[in-house]
């Protein structure tokens, strides 16, 4: 069985942290597509999921502000929320995949995801309301932005990121979270 070392973890995090500048870059060629289908957040759920929540964390931090730096997306208005809710998403992924034990992979990635999607967007919310639109901020803004406008990346994210994980495993590029056999396993 392998094992993800730190080196591993820390080269599948500047990996994901790649992905963060070069999805958007793709994406962005369709109008109003970041807010639509949030490339962005792919690469930092799947850092969390596989490496944990600190280089989850590390990810939602450095994804979108050397994005920002590099191609000016996301814009220096939005960055900090941006690095907030992505950071939220690195961490809380991360350390679900730490307490969550279904004995199913995709039991633990699903149930790991729809936490991590929700508090990042409650948090995101939050942060708006309070800090970052302070008066300007409502819940109706808040479930348009994050659940009408994105559907689209919600679907993508529950439909993708757990397939991707669970073929890395059968690839043995990342460990098997149960290491049974492979019918067992789903």
């Amino acid at each position: 069985m392998i094992k993800l070392t730190y080196v591993k973890k820390a080269i599948i995090t500047a990996a994901c942290i790649t992905l963060c500048i070069v999805l958007p870059m793709a994406f962005h060629s369709i109008p109003n597509a970041g807010s639509i289908y949030c490339p962005m957040h792919i690469p930092v759920l799947l850092c969390g999921l596989i490496c944990g929540w600190p280089f989850g964390l590390l990810c939602g931090l450095a994804g979108p502000f050397l994005s920002s730096v590099f191609t000016g997306m996301p814009p220096v208005a939005i960055l900090p929320i941006m690095m907030i809710e992505l950071a939220t998403y690195g961490i809380v992924t991360g350390m679900m995949m730490k307490v969550v034990h279904t004995q199913k992979v995709y039991g633990d990635l699903y149930i790991g995801l729809v936490i991590a999607l929700m508090t990042g967007r409650i948090v995101a919310g939050l942060m708006r309301a309070l800090i970052f639109a302070s008066g300007e901020y409502s819940i109706a803004i808040w479930v348009t932005t994050y659940f009408i406008t994105a559907w689209p990346a919600l679907i993508i994210q529950l439909a993708f990121i757990p397939m991707i994980v669970f073929a890395l495993e059968k690839a043995q590029l990342i460990p098997m979270r149960y290491p049974q056999s492979y019918n067992e396993r789903v």
